[in-house]
């Protein structure tokens, strides 16, 4: 019998017994937490870069700020705000590039892959919410060959409101078939675990995402900070313990 929820193979059949919720879900944030998308969306930021004549930028200056999407991009590589009149052209041009380039050096974080397919191995669901567009997750989801594998695909453009509003959350869980108090959400910015707490669900920082030294993820009141992907199996059957001990008790 495996200590993830006593297998998670009778999850329906264990909250009955128990009346407290074991995490038998796992929800995935995409850029910074499924998979390391930095790589190419600063190849990108570049490539605008130098097609604008401007210089380049390291990498190491991009990734903080890959988590919150082209136009925090486009405001870092070209020190511009959003209602400046060049800004929208200069995203647009940077998402038809990114179109371009979507999966070229993208890949799973280190571990990843071994925790879907314990998941998968125990019957568990597993899904992604993301705010980034779907023209873009979908096909990217497709090129690292895990889309068919996900109970779910929210994307940004999913539904009316965007994390952290707790929508995209509800329609994940109405989706899989599951409750909110039933699901584990997993991001590295302070939108995904206020959108996973919004809902009612339990929440973990993924600290080998795109946090930068400006952020503190200890003061985001997630449930947990986990530095790789394996960790998570860790706590959530600590978790689940602790949930059947209460229940005993």
């Amino acid at each position: 019998m495996s200590i993830i929820c006593c297998m998670l193979s009778e999850p329906d059949e264990i909250r009955k017994m128990t009346h407290t919720p074991c995490l038998d879900t796992i929800l995935f944030d995409l850029d910074g937490t499924l998979a390391d998308t930095a790589p190419d969306l600063a190849r990108t930021l570049n490539l605008l870069l130098v097609e604008r004549n401007k210089p380049e930028l390291p990498f190491e200056d991009i990734r903080p700020h890959v988590s919150n999407g082209a136009a925090a991009l486009i405001t870092l590589g070209f020190d511009m705000n959003s209602d400046v009149p060049a800004f929208a052209p200069l995203r647009q041009r940077f998402l038809d590039l990114y179109t371009e380039n979507l999966c070229q050096r993208t890949t799973l974080f280190p571990g990843m892959d071994e925790l879907l397919d314990q998941i998968d191995r125990q019957s568990m669901h597993w899904g992604v919410i993301t705010n980034k567009p779907a023209r873009f997750t979908e096909p990217l989801l497709k090129a690292l060959g895990i889309a068919q594998r996900a109970a779910c695909i929210i994307s940004g453009d999913t539904t009316s409101k965007r994390k952290p509003d707790p929508e995209p959350m509800y329609l994940a869980c109405k989706k899989i078939g599951v409750q909110p108090e039933n699901c584990l959400y997993v991001g590295d910015a302070r939108r995904d675990i206020d959108a996973g707490l919004n809902a009612g669900m339990q929440t973990l920082v993924a600290n080998f995402g795109y946090i930068s030294n400006q952020d503190d993820p200890g003061d985001w009141q997630a449930h947990g900070i986990i530095d790789t992907p394996l960790a998570i199996i860790d706590w959530l059957q600590q978790y689940n313990r602790n949930q059947l001990a209460k229940s005993g008790s």
